[in-house]
């Protein structure tokens, strides 16, 4: 039965419900969404629960005090996305903004009250206001890549020191913009940043901007002139697709993750751009440095497992089982919890086969 089918009380009941959630998300408890569903505790001690078809990246704001996970609602017949919010605690939905773009990637300005969202297949970036639920503008980018199509924004970076975003573009040869954070406005393009940006990390003490890319590079970009300065590879030989970074400072360490290609995670000394080790663990998808545990939490999406690494000598000292396809990893604000989303396969048609997930694992 359709809305139009009902009866007019009825379809005006519905229209109040639709309107509270979408206008006033921040009110909203757990039980004003019938299609939340209850935790389970996985084997080794995670808790996890499904949110919806297609998510992506979470992240964090302090002034809700709530997660965010983008979601491109990968459903057949389903146009447009949503933005979740969930207790940081319980995992439960607490609002929902539906926009009319699929959503990807995620960044969050430090006083936590505005999210950027990377709305990867219509080549745009949106800014979305916490305390609304509500987009409040967008940006699309009109460049092409040489072979007439349009760049898919992948991920995106805040940067404090100029009120700026960063935001790779999936093309060939690849992009970085440069936006104001506040009017998403393009204040400068950073080219020829070779096959597919896949990745950043931001160094704002040093003004670095480390980007990587599917042709097995990574890019050292000068944030003050927003120039490629270097370009780093590992000098094996062999072909790597180079995915995402994490930046351990005090050991002057970069890592990043290879999925598909030679499926570890290369390890690159930042003062002389070589490729000093390899995290032999398997397929290496997200990767997060926690310093306060001298700790790295790594996804493995083909693997179906999320892994627990030592810094200091570079050996998984933990390991969990979060099949199917465990996908983006975020340390929690409190430094006692990460969040993973978990993604499920696609079908032909691109639609997601079930439910992707969200899970917390509490650290010791």
């Amino acid at each position: 039965m359709t809305t139009h089918s009902l009866p007019a009380s009825r379809r005006l009941a519905s229209a109040l419900a639709l309107a509270f959630t979408l206008g006033a998300c921040g009110a909203a408890t757990a039980a004003s969404f019938p299609g939340v569903q209850p935790v389970t505790i996985t084997a080794d001690g995670a808790t996890r629960r499904p949110v919806a078809p297609g998510i992506y990246e979470a992240t964090y704001s302090p002034a809700t005090r709530a997660l965010y996970i983008a979601s491109a609602e990968a459903t057949t017949g389903v146009n447009g996305g949503v933005i979740y919010k969930l207790d940081p605690e319980t995992l439960q939905t607490l609002g929902m903004t539906h926009t009319d773009e699929k959503n990807f990637g995620l960044a969050m300005d430090p006083s936590g009250e505005t999210l950027y969202i990377t709305n990867s297949l219509n080549a745009s970036v949106s800014a979305m206001d916490t305390g609304t639920g509500r987009i409040k503008t967008r940006t699309k980018f009109t460049e092409r890549s040489k072979d007439g199509s349009a760049y898919g924004p992948r991920k995106v970076i805040y940067d404090e020191t100029q009120k700026a975003l960063y935001v790779g573009g999936v093309g060939d040869p690849g992009v970085i913009w440069r936006l104001d954070a506040e009017t998403l406005q393009v204040k400068a393009v950073i080219r020829n940043a070779g096959k597919w940006v896949t990745g950043l990390a931001l160094d704002p003490d040093e003004h670095r901007l480390y980007a990587a890319n599917g042709g097995g590079e990574v890019l050292v970009i000068d944030t003050r002139e927003d120039r490629i300065l270097e370009r780093w590879t590992p000098g094996d030989g062999q072909e790597w697709l180079l995915l995402n970074l994490a930046l351990d400072k005090a050991r002057h360490r970069l890592y990043v993750t290879d999925n598909s290609k030679r499926k570890t995670v290369a390890v690159f000394d930042t003062r002389t751009g070589r490729m000093t080790d390899r995290i032999d663990i398997g397929d290496s998808l997200d990767i997060r440095f926690d310093p306060a545990r001298d700790r790295l939490y790594v996804s493995h999406r083909q693997a179906g497992t999320f892994s627990v690494v030592d810094a200091g000598s570079l050996r998984a000292i933990k390991t969990y089982a979060l099949p199917p396809m465990p996908n983006s990893v975020l340390i929690g604000p409190d430094g006692k919890s990460v969040y993973v989303t978990i993604k499920t396969p696609a079908n032909k048609d691109y639609s997601a086969s079930g439910a992707g997930s969200i899970a917390r694992i509490a650290l010791p």
